[in-house]
C-alpha cells in the first residue's frame, strides 16, 4: 500500500503502484478538483505538482510520487504565489465554463513560482500544454500578469 504525500499530509492508498496518481486522489484520496480531460497528458486539465513540478498525473503513475510531495489544487491557496494566481483569476473574472481551471491555475503557480516576472513567450510556453475549450487564453495570460504585478490582498 503505497503512502504519498499529499497536500502535506501522509496519505496510505490501497491502489496498485501502475494506478494513475489522477485516478488515486480523484476516487481513493477525494481530491476531485483535479479533473480528467484527455488521460493521454495534453490537455492539462490534471496537473497536479510532484515536488513543485507541473505533471499531468492521468499518466503519472503512484509509483512514482512516493517519497515525494503532491500538490493539488485543494491546497494551492496554502501557498503565498498560488494564492496570488488565484486572486488574480478571481480579479480579471478568467473562468467560464471552468473545467479546465485547476490545472490553468496549478501550471501558472508552477510557473510563477520559477519566473516571478515572465514575458508573454514564457507565459505561451508554460502554459501550451492546458488546453481551455471555451477560449479564455488572453484572460488566463492577464491573469498571471496580474499575480507576478506582486503581492495581492493575502500576501506578505
Amino acid at each position: 500500500m503505497p503512502t504519498i504525500n499529499i497536500n502535506g499530509k501522509s496519505v496510505n492508498l490501497n491502489v496498485p503502484p501502475d494506478m494513475p496518481l489522477l485516478w488515486a486522489l480523484r476516487d481513493v484520496a477525494g481530491m476531485t478538483g483535479t479533473k480528467f480531460g484527455c488521460g493521454v497528458s495534453l490537455c492539462g486539465a490534471c496537473t497536479v505538482h510532484v515536488d513543485g513540478k507541473p505533471m499531468a498525473s492521468c499518466v503519472t503513475p503512484v509509483s512514482s510520487v512516493v517519497g515525494k510531495e503532491v500538490v493539488t489544487i485543494e491546497a494551492i491557496g496554502q501557498d503565498p504565489v498560488g494564492r496570488r494566481v488565484q486572486d488574480a483569476w478571481q480579479q480579471i473574472d478568467v473562468v467560464q465554463c471552468g473545467y479546465c481551471q485547476s490545472g490553468q491555475i496549478m501550471a501558472a503557480t508552477a510557473l510563477l513560482k520559477s519566473n516571478p516576472h515572465p514575458s508573454d513567450s514564457d507565459i505561451d510556453s508554460a502554459m501550451a500544454g492546458n488546453i481551455c475549450r471555451c477560449g479564455t487564453y488572453s484572460r488566463i495570460r492577464a491573469a498571471i500578469k496580474v499575480a507576478a504585478s506582486g503581492p495581492q490582498k493575502k500576501d506578505a
